[in-house]
């Protein structure tokens, strides 16, 4: 274990989460007052992307006006039980917290929604390989639920204003060289029977039942393509690289890498990613997608490590470094992309987004916020 703790002046999670949720809400500000007084449906919101997702409404709030504030419910199936953060805000007014699975049919007495987030779906590699089923369910059904309870609230005073249905970039499977970095227009080189298809073909058929219900029946739902989310909420056991890291920082052994080192990615910090989602439910044009990440710097996965190696020392006092392994799994780098990088362009320009929280500070955020949340269910 690690022998000593050293931690910077004033740094810890609540701190970290806090100054997250003031710079979300200050860059949200136009879309915050736009949503003012509406109720809003985050499906999947125990999850990581729920985490700030319903927290920076409950932030909002306790400044908001009382006729301003925004009144969220989370769906949940809550499988894995009812995270610690979520139960704290079961007094806190203007949040209801709903038991629901979302591949079953919505509950009669469904309120009127005028925002809808559709977040339920299962991202981690180990865990939708696991259960690739309830994967596709989750990204099929239970999104064809919703886009149909959009449909019947037609254009009355009970239509809904905004729908932010989660695709990913792994839609874009592994590019070609020439399309990287990615822009929306690329159409993907994807597998259809690989090991990760269920994940990425559902989100792929998602977006075809979206962008239809837009043409057909005026939903206004409208699609993000997330990069790379990584920051708090990411439980330590959800098996992608930076909880592996961090679990591996904090029982101070070596970072083991389940391959060479040589894939490349462009990493977003979830502040900045959340307020790219928001601008996209509120301001979005319907039947589009946005790719939501950050342009640079594209770093591999071997660089990664040892960024997250020099966090540890700086701020823990770790004293392993970064060792090559193999993994047991046969299929663990089966259709894994060899570069992820988006062209953010269309975001910038339609919805002003601009994300600015650099690669290393974003680290420094997200271990710190690790150090205080090493013990999580299995994700």
């Amino acid at each position: 274990m690690l022998r000593r703790m050293v931690v910077m002046m004033n740094a810890s999670a609540s701190t970290v989460v806090e100054a997250d949720l003031d710079y979300i809400c200050s860059a949200l500000a136009p879309e915050l007052a736009q949503m003012a007084g509406k109720n809003l449906l985050i499906t999947g919101g125990a999850g990581f992307l729920g985490y700030y997702l319903v927290l920076t409404i409950v932030h909002n709030n306790r400044s908001a006006p009382t006729d301003e504030k925004i009144n969220v419910s989370v769906f949940d199936n809550y499988i894995r039980g009812l995270p610690e953060w979520l139960q704290a805000l079961k007094n806190e007014p203007h949040i209801n917290i709903v038991r629901h699975d979302v591949t079953d049919q919505l509950p009669k007495d469904m309120k009127d929604y005028q925002y809808i987030i559709h977040a339920a779906s299962i991202a981690s590699p180990i865990y939708y390989r696991r259960y690739p089923i309830e994967t596709m369910d989750a990204n099929v059904n239970g999104l064809r639920h919703l886009l149909e309870y959009g449909r019947s609230q037609g254009e009355s005073d009970k239509a809904i204003e905004g729908f932010l249905f989660y695709s990913t970039s792994e839609i874009y499977g592994d590019p070609e060289p020439e399309n990287i970095p990615t822009p929306e227009t690329y159409r993907g080189s994807v597998s259809c029977t690989g090991p990760r298809a269920c994940y990425d073909e559902s989100k792929r058929y998602g977006e075809t039942l979206c962008v239809n219900f837009a043409t057909a029946y005026g939903v206004p739902v409208r699609m993000a393509r997330p990069f790379n989310n990584y920051g708090p909420g990411l439980k330590i056991t959800d098996r992608r690289v930076l909880p592996d890291f961090a679990r591996n920082i904090f029982a101070d052994e070596d970072i083991a890498l389940l391959s060479d080192g040589s894939p490349t990615r462009t990493f977003c910090y979830i502040a900045d990613a959340i307020v790219g989602y928001y601008k996209i439910l509120v301001r979005g044009r319907s039947g589009e997608p946005y790719n939501i990440g950050a342009e640079k710097p594209e770093v591999s996965v071997g660089e990664l490590a040892e960024k997250c190696v020099k966090v540890g020392r700086d701020l823990f006092g770790y004293t392993g470094k970064v060792v090559r392994k193999q993994s047991d799994d046969e299929e663990y780098l089966v259709d894994n992309p060899n570069r992820r990088c988006p062209v953010i362009a269309k975001a910038r320009q339609e919805l002003d987004y601009n994300p600015s929280i650099d690669i290393d500070d974003g680290l420094r955020r997200t271990m710190l916020w690790y150090a205080e949340n090493r013990i999580a269910e299995e994700a």
